[in-house]
């Protein structure tokens, strides 16, 4: 077998191989390992917590003896029915007793699961699973939008519950990079909004909100409205919490291709309501004030000089070999400072 990836995933999950004895599942996105792995431990064992059938064993306790991983797989259960032995945050210094395992034919049926954090391309860990005949690596990374959307739209499903347009992007936008808290953030909204209830953007502003894309909006906003400090304080939380510049970079970039768009209506002669109204989805009320204040700063043709400033940014911070940090912060700083400028 090898590293699954797309639909053969969800399969694999749902219905395990026979053939295969041992699954890794790892990466950066923590609650997407759990949730798959859960999936996958249901599949092997209807009840996770049948002492019976399931074992639980500890990275060091594998580091202490390494015959406990074959002596467990090869236990037979009570009443029948498949053995699993988990194994929760494994790292690379188990990769050499997985290679060992996995390259031996042992005796009994049990399934091993092993959940892990990040690993890099060269991880002992990941080449044991990866180069196995009898086993499966998934990579658990971030949501992208398609997948938001289709979680969003899941568990909005499951509770029969109607979400407009303008709510259902303010969801994808403000979820974050962790499937397990963006999926807790859902339920907690469908909890407000009862079953076969209704979400607009206004409850979901007011119960879901992301820290980081909350702080990412101060970024942004601040940039734009030439508030230097503001930027920078919103800055150093950012890159505290490790976000990556890049995304920064492409957070402002959406804002002002929005402020064009709203500015291209206000040169036409739409006033600044008009044009920020007609704007999809339309800003959330923290947001449209003051947006409705920076247009009178941001007239088309600055807008367009600053995407493409940001645009170059982007590209600088992907292939320069500098600190995307500092490409980030420059940029947006640069954007501030024309604003606080023209001020004066």
């Amino acid at each position: 077998m090898t590293k699954l990836a797309g639909v053969r995933i969800e399969a694999f999950l749902k219905t395990p191989d026979r053939g295969a004895r041992a699954a890794l599942i790892y990466g950066p996105d923590g609650g997407r390992v759990r949730e798959r792995a859960d999936t996958l431990a249901r599949a092997v064992c209807a009840d996770p917590k049948d002492a019976f059938r399931v074992s639980e064993l500890a990275p060091a306790a594998l580091g202490d003896d390494p015959d406990l991983l074959a002596a467990e797989v090869g236990q037979m259960t009570m009443f029948g029915g498949r053995r699993l032995i988990r194994v929760r945050d494994a790292g690379d210094a188990l990769g050499a007793l997985f290679q060992r395992f996995l390259r031996t034919t042992g005796r009994g049926d049990g399934f091993v699961l092993v959940e892990a954090g990040p690993l890099a391309a060269r991880s002992p860990l990941r080449r044991a699973f990866e180069t196995a005949t009898d086993a499966v690596a998934i990579a658990c990374y971030p949501d992208t939008v398609r997948d938001l959307r289709a979680l969003v739209g899941e568990v909005m499903a499951q509770h029969r519950i109607r979400l407009d347009a303008e709510a259902s992007a303010y969801l994808v936008d403000h979820l974050g990079a962790d499937r397990g808290l963006s999926r807790g953030e859902l339920e907690k909204l469908a909890l407000y909004a009862g079953d076969g209830g209704n979400v607009t953007v206004e409850n979901a502003a007011l119960l879901v909100g992301d820290s980081a894309a909350l702080e990412m909006d101060d970024a942004v906003l601040a940039a734009t409205a030439g508030d230097t400090a503001m930027l920078e304080r919103a800055l150093d939380r950012l890159f505290a919490e490790g976000e990556n510049p890049v995304t920064v970079l492409r957070a402002a970039q959406r804002h002002v291709t929005r402020l064009h768009a709203a500015a291209t209506r206000v040169d036409e002669g739409a006033s600044e309501e008009e044009a920020l109204s007609a704007l999809r989805p339309q800003p959330i009320f923290r947001v449209a004030e003051r947006m409705r204040l920076q247009l009178r700063h941001w007239p088309a043709r600055r807008a367009r000089a600053a995407l493409s400033l940001l645009l170059d940014a982007e590209i600088n911070a992907k292939r320069s070999g500098q600190p995307p940090e500092a490409i980030c912060r420059d940029a947006l700083l640069r954007i501030a400072r024309r604003v606080a400028e023209r001020r004066r």
